[in-house]
């Protein structure tokens, strides 16, 4: 048995998998740092950053994703610390990054948010004139969502168990998920099957090149090893994207930042350093006052089918 740091039990051996690179297919690689039982490795073939061993696919959804991952006692590890009341600030930031939308679409389309969550980003899409749909493969979280958009607008399960109609959508978002999908190059070309022609697809996830990574290292926020199973750079998930059939349109960190509450900076500062900790633990005295922050080590890139 094995206790993961961020849960609450101790794991058999049989509930983990031993990975080469999801992208090449390599086994060469080099070692980042440790954290037992985690290996942060880099495939010394193409350059992916990724988590071995992880969680076997059937034990990430039960054991990762459950309530305590939406309300966790441990949210530098794992998960959130209360994902439901920070509704509020979710909401400030898809309206933040609204633009990036806009550049790309004069006009509402038909949406597919996978991992919605909750749905924040599907309800500031439909307050922008757009048809929506989610797919979240979080029992804990569905309920959130289905309440906020109405149950014919989520569906329940991930991205290719879902049975959707080819060329239906005209944008796929996925934000901040991509890294937590065993396969991503699957739900790439997933993503790409269900994009009507001339749709488009959109990324959020972490930049392990960005300088904050580099400066950080193995103390950055982004190490959270039972769910951050990949750490995409620029270069491999253009290499990525290309593989399932896309190209990149852009690539930038501007619109990456949240709104996050003072209390949460504190949190995350255990992450840094104990004196760090303690220097900003007043912070925790303004609560729910929120701050938007963006330290550049996300990329918001869009992508067409080719």
């Amino acid at each position: 048995m094995t206790a993961l740091p961020g849960l609450p039990d101790s794991l058999p051996a049989d509930a983990w998998d031993h990975v080469g690179c999801a992208l090449c297919g390599s086994a060469e690689r080099r070692t980042k740092f440790r954290e037992e039982p985690f290996a942060v490795v880099t495939c010394a073939r193409c350059g992916l950053t990724y988590v071995t061993p992880r969680l076997t696919d059937a034990s990430l959804l039960e054991r990762v994703y459950g309530e305590d991952y939406w309300s966790s006692p441990s949210a530098s590890a794992r998960g959130y610390t209360d994902y439901r009341a920070a509704a509020p600030l979710y909401l400030r930031t898809y309206r933040r990054r609204r633009p990036v939308i806009r550049r790309h679409f004069p006009r509402p389309g038909r949406v597919l948010d996978v991992g919605c969550a909750a749905g924040y980003f599907l309800q500031v899409m439909r307050e922008e004139g757009w048809e929506v749909l989610g797919l979240e493969p979080s029992a804990a979280i569905l309920p959130g969502a289905v309440a906020r958009l109405g149950p014919d607008r989520v569906r329940h399960g991930c991205l290719g168990e879902v049975e959707l109609p080819a060329e239906s959508f005209d944008l796929v978002t996925m934000w901040d998920v991509i890294e937590h999908i065993p396969d991503p190059l699957a739900a790439m070309r997933e993503a790409r099957r269900v994009l009507a022609p001339g749709g488009k697809l959109l990324l959020e996830t972490q930049n392990v090149a960005s300088p904050t990574a580099r400066l950080l290292g193995r103390r950055w926020h982004h190490y959270k090893h039972a769910e951050h199973l990949f750490h995409f750079s620029p270069a491999t998930l253009a290499h990525a994207l290309d593989r399932a059939g896309f190209a990149v349109l852009e690539n930038r960190p501007w619109r990456g930042g949240k709104y996050v509450a003072m209390d949460f900076i504190a949190e995350r500062a255990h992450r840094l350093h104990p004196l760090a900790a303690w220097l900003l633990s007043p912070l925790r005295l303004l609560g729910g006052v929120a701050v938007y922050i963006n330290v550049f080590d996300e990329m918001i890139v869009v992508a067409r089918p080719r």
